[in-house]
């Protein structure tokens, strides 16, 4: 329901048909009303039916065939970067669309306004199922993908993108980045795949690399779940020096 809703609110030129349950008529009557005064077809149908179309009885009642987004190429994820001041998250040979859409959701909550998605291979761009899981953050942020990741790095910093990278074995702590100069301009945070970490290239890219410390019962979080975690210092850390705050001695 909210990832739908959101791209009504976001990008509605691209809702190609609606379908619904009668029950979610109330939720849902403004996209209706728009659908009906834009000639875009509308169906009412069963939970049972809309669970076939989706291959999920996960939809909320709501499922909308929309036009594929549009993507930034690396080049242009720079220049966005540059000029808006912006954060991106960068996925290395992240796959599973539960952790892609709860980074995501995590992201738009803290105000990253790009995702960069990179694989050995072309990536195949977000499953329906990541855009469920991310309940409408997708709408919130611009993305764009690689086939090398490390190369697309090793370009945004040319370009004056700060490139900040999570692993778990870095003595360095998240909270050390309101000493940075780098983190209150164009910045990307990398996160790589949950068994291996960062690939040897990605991590020659970095500017910085941060771990998380924990009780050292397990080696490490989701890559979701420390994603949210980094994302808040970061914010705190770009809030700090933009109000020009001293930066705190570590």
């Amino acid at each position: 329901m909210h990832a739908g809703l959101a791209v009504f609110e976001r990008r509605p030129q691209d809702i190609r048909a609606v379908a619904f349950e009668s029950g979610q008529r109330a939720p849902i009557a403004a996209l209706l009303h728009w659908a009906a005064a834009q000639g875009v077809p509308t169906q009412e149908v069963s939970a049972r039916e809309l669970s076939t179309r989706v291959d999920s009885n996960q939809h909320e009642g709501l499922v909308l065939d929309v036009r594929a987004r549009g993507w930034l190429s690396p080049k242009e994820l720079a220049s966005w970067l540059v000029a808006e001041q912006g954060l991106a998250v960068a996925l290395d040979r992240v796959r599973n669309p539960q952790n892609i859409g709860a980074i995501l959701r995590s992201a738009a909550f803290f105000g990253v306004g790009a995702a960069l998605l990179g694989a050995p291979a072309p990536h195949p761009g977000l499953a329906p199922f990541a855009l469920r899981v991310a309940e409408g953050a997708a709408e919130h942020l611009v993305f764009s993908r690689t086939t090398d990741l490390a190369d697309t790095l090793g370009r945004l910093r040319l370009g004056g993108v700060y490139v900040i990278g999570a692993d778990t074995h870095s003595p360095q702590r998240p909270e050390a980045l309101e000493a940075s100069a780098g983190v209150s301009g164009a910045a990307v945070l990398v996160l790589g795949n949950e068994r291996e970490g960062l690939s040897p290239r990605i991590r020659a890219q970095c500017d910085a690399l941060f771990g998380i410390a924990g009780s050292g019962a397990v080696e490490s979080l989701n890559v979701a779940v420390a994603a949210g975690v980094i994302f808040s210092d970061l914010r705190r850390a770009r809030a700090a020096h933009s109000s020009g705050a001293r930066p705190k001695a570590r």
